[in-house]
């Protein structure tokens, strides 16, 4: 039976979630949960919709696993945690949920007793439960947590629209969504949270209910994150860590710059997006299975992003993806010589037709000297009497009342991976527009690989998400370049 002194402390969350349950440690030992201060932190200022941007290993799964799981005992409600597969869902309620309510007191079990339990959920007597999977849609949740949503948003990106439009759904005003993950590249659901609630943050905006309150913990600020310093740090780490002190204003210890050292041998290049120290660094890492990785972080290294010498004296040069009736691309590239490329801008639209695409050449600022287009402009369409778009272009559109025609050069056909193969070829030889080319920029890092689920790795083929478009038409100017293409220095006016 409990004691009177226990009723009332059991009537207390935080005494409850710091003394109450059970977990197992990194050794395997049976220790009682307590939070950590990255946890309570993150507890005390918790709003209804929270993203959390973090280094590894900081324990905000377990710290969820145990909140939900006290919500559903003490407070009825209803909870779910959403995992990106069905084996880590399994692996966290076994290790987790189902771990802390086997070593429950008998009296706080019968309390509210178990009327449904399997290998994911468990559905409480009196009201509350507690699921993990790894998707949710129909029913009404108190709280969602899900797990490392920026693998999922990278991976499995349908998935990823599913907890949106479903799992989010399920959880009405007054209700709690968390979001926790590291970062995996600048695209998707997650980073697109991260970005407009870091955003919020530093403006010090007041919040809505639906908007996303930003959390970000880094490696530094965990304490057993260091080790004794046996060997001296190289330059560029010196540099590193002044740097952050610096611009930053983060302190470490010594024995925090031999960890990072240490941990950094092992890691390698995935080192900032897996422990970052600042949040731009958890997303300056290329995402896994990203064709141009390689390239980008040499390009990164080189210091070939940022602002370009002025050359407006040159003609440019523009490679098009041509989508029907959805996004179409355009990268404004100039030539410098056989080895250097200035790439200078980048446009992408949707549901326009070509005239729309003519007049934003037109209102550039820029002289040309030749489009290169993919080989798919000669389809004849069964509009426009059975016309190419090759044709219709020749033919041109009254734009501010004069005839404009763009001249295409049909660039050669070739297999995806081939032009993959140049277009990083050509990659060594190009400097970007940091701010005209953004999201160009943005497309390129995070063209990858699509994910085999089943199979559990990546297969031989692209995947068709937003970043197509313009890494197809990126690879237009790949394949064209590899021709060794010549371009006119003085272009005729209005002859595109």
């Amino acid at each position: 039976m409990l004691t009177d002194k226990q009723k009332k402390l059991l009537k207390n969350r935080y005494w409850r979630l710091n003394h109450l349950y059970k977990i197992e440690d990194k050794t395997g030992k049976c220790i009682t949960f307590k939070m950590t201060p990255e946890q309570i932190e993150y507890f005390d200022n918790m709003h209804d919709r929270n993203i959390i941007l973090k280094a590894r290993q900081l324990g905000f799964t377990t710290e969820m696993c145990i909140m939900q799981l006290d919500l559903a005992l003490f407070h009825r409600k209803h909870c779910a945690l959403i995992a990106h597969s069905l084996p880590d869902a399994e692996r966290l309620f076994r290790n987790k949920t189902q771990y802390a309510y086997d070593r429950l007191p008998d009296d706080v079990k019968q309390a509210n007793p178990i009327v449904k339990a399997n290998t994911s959920e468990l559905v409480f007597k009196k009201g509350g439960s507690v699921t993990v999977s790894t998707s949710f849609r129909g029913g009404t949740l108190y709280s969602l947590h899900v797990s490392e949503f920026g693998k999922i948003c990278a991976k499995y990106p349908q998935k990823a629209k599913e907890i949106v439009t479903g799992a989010f759904e399920a959880v009405p005003l007054g209700g709690k969504i968390t979001l926790e993950s590291t970062a995996e590249g600048k695209q998707g659901y997650f980073y697109n949270y991260c970005q407009e609630s870091e955003k919020m943050a530093l403006l010090k905006k007041a919040l809505s209910p639906l908007d996303w309150k930003f959390f970000f913990f880094s490696w530094w600020k965990n304490p057993q994150y260091a080790i004794d310093v046996i060997e001296p740090l190289p330059e560029r780490l010196v540099a590193y860590f002044s740097d952050l002190e610096v611009k930053h204003g983060v302190v470490v210890t010594e024995r925090q710059k031999a960890w990072y050292h240490s941990k950094e041998k092992t890691l390698g290049e995935d080192m900032k997006r897996e422990y970052p120290s600042i949040p731009a660094e958890a997303f300056a890492q290329s995402v896994e299975g990203a064709y141009y990785k390689n390239q980008f972080k040499a390009i990164y290294q080189d210091g070939r992003i940022g602002t370009l010498p002025d050359n407006s004296h040159l003609p440019v040069m523009t490679f098009w993806d041509l989508g029907v009736s959805d996004s179409m691309a355009i990268w404004f590239i100039r030539k410098l010589s056989d080895t250097c490329y200035q790439v200078i801008d980048y446009y992408e639209n949707s549901g326009e037709g070509l005239r729309h695409y003519f007049k934003v050449l037109k209102d550039k600022p820029y002289k040309y000297s030749k489009h290169y287009a993919p080989h798919d402009i000669k389809n004849r369409s069964l509009l426009n009497d059975a016309k190419s778009r090759l044709d219709v272009a020749k033919e041109g559109y009254m734009i501010d009342g004069e005839l404009y025609s763009v001249k295409f050069e049909v660039v050669e056909s070739i297999g995806v991976m081939d032009g993959i193969e140049q277009t990083r070829e050509i990659l060594k030889y190009c400097e970007f527009d940091e701010h005209k080319c953004e999201q160009g920029i943005s497309h390129l890092e995070n063209y990858r690989k699509e994910w085999n689920d089943k199979a559990g790795c990546w297969k031989d083929n692209p995947l068709h998400d937003h970043t197509s478009h313009g890494a197809d038409a990126f690879r237009m100017f790949g394949v064209a370049m590899n021709k060794k293409e010549k371009i006119v220095q003085v272009p005729v006016r209005f002859s595109f």
